[in-house]
């Protein structure tokens, strides 16, 4: 099973940008869904951003406009690009992948450590 291992967060003042990247161990070429998420304190685990095999995306409302997800199977990583960020983007980010359903339900592989993002307004 392929391991993940995210990087990139930080504490940024709102407005600010951050650009996440999720390592995998081995290839993602396969992989036909790849997804980011985040955790908040006492809040689910949400999806944010999804991206197929063939480059389609998904964005959840809140962060429409502002990141932008993308995937280079050539490097085996994942990126999410974070821009004008606010406070309320203040989370722990997971990537995962799968099927397009178990990365929509949050059911795909082992989950990592994630990478902690705080906004500061």
């Amino acid at each position: 099973q392929v391991q993940l291992v995210e990087s990139g967060g930080g504490s940024v003042q709102a407005g600010g940008s951050l650009r996440l990247s999720c390592a995998a161990s081995g290839s993602i070429a396969s992989i036909n869904t790849m997804g980011w998420y985040r955790q908040a304190p006492d809040k689910q685990r949400e999806l944010v951003a999804l991206i197929t095999s063939g480059g389609r995306t998904t964005y959840t409302d809140s962060v429409k406009g502002r990141f932008t997800i993308s995937r280079d199977n050539a490097k085996n990583t994942v990126y999410l690009q974070m821009n004008s960020l606010k406070p309320e983007d203040t989370a722990v980010y997971y990537c995962n992948g799968g099927s397009f359903l178990s990365v929509v339900r949050a059911q795909g592989g082992s989950w990592g450590q994630g990478t902690q993002v705080t906004v500061s307004s």
